[in-house]
């Protein structure tokens, strides 16, 4: 998971577009995910954003992401398996039976949550942490404080986890066989390894914190910013891209 989250320079039209765009769009396209169960349009809305990833060269993470979100909502889709008995009888089971209704369900779960996290994971990929932060201060007018904040939150994830990864070497090292015995034995090895991690985290929590303090964190105004963030032509295409594509999914839902 190295690199996760992390900023990856590029140049093209996903690394150009104002981080407004980015962020807002990403957030109304996972608003349109979830606003229909239409499964050709959430497959169209996957498609979508695996082109998104292929236009800015992030396949690599993006099958990474997709992997992990995979069993997550796998997870979510066998409890609607099991417990939506409704529909044709596909299966039956002795508290019920697994219906093509659990079945849609499930497979709605699936694509929704895939489509929906791939834009949202993408902005952080293509987007400087501080252009993200500095933008929502100076365009949304988000006091300096809460966007701060947020980025902080963001930006310390890669961190703790190259933090856990090392103590998981330097534990390997020592002999400890984190992939033997499987999940279960790897996860009762990893929780005394949240000791350190936390105490590093809030050291590293509590420098910044200082920094922040000797730089003027509370000083800090919108108008303290000299960077501009001014949306082109091409920023208000990307919107009105994503609002149709919210329209629809609203009237699928109405309509269908």
């Amino acid at each position: 998971m190295r690199g996760f989250l992390e900023y990856i320079p590029g140049n093209s039209l996903l690394h150009r577009l104002n981080p407004i765009t980015k962020l807002l769009g990403a957030i109304i396209f996972a608003a349109a995910c979830f606003c229909t169960s239409n499964l050709p349009f959430l497959l169209a809305m996957l498609m979508a954003g695996v082109a998104m990833a292929a236009s800015c060269d992030m396949m690599q993470q993006t099958s990474k992401l997709m992997k992990a979100v995979l069993v997550f909502s796998a997870i979510l889709a066998l409890i609607q398996l099991l417990t939506i008995p409704s529909g044709a009888m596909l299966i039956p089971l002795p508290w019920g039976y697994v219906g093509s209704d659990g079945a849609g369900a499930a497979a709605t779960t699936i694509l929704r949550l895939e489509a929906a996290a791939i834009p949202l994971f993408l902005t952080f990929y293509v987007t400087k942490i501080t252009d993200m932060t500095n933008a929502a201060v100076k365009v949304l007018h988000v006091p300096y404080r809460y966007a701060f904040t947020f980025s902080s939150t963001v930006h310390f994830i890669p961190v703790f986890l190259n933090d856990m990864h090392g103590i998981m070497e330097a534990q390997t090292a020592r002999g400890v066989e984190f992939d033997a015995g499987g999940i279960v034995n790897k996860v009762r090895l990893m929780v005394p390894l949240c000791v350190p991690l936390l105490v590093s985290s809030v050291r590293k929590t509590n420098s910044a914190a200082i920094a922040a303090e000797v730089r003027g964190f509370n000083l800090r105004t919108r108008a303290s910013g000299y960077h501009e963030y001014p949306m082109t032509a091409t920023d208000y295409a990307a919107f009105a891209l994503v609002i149709g594509m919210l329209a629809a999914s609203i009237c699928l839902t109405v309509l269908l």
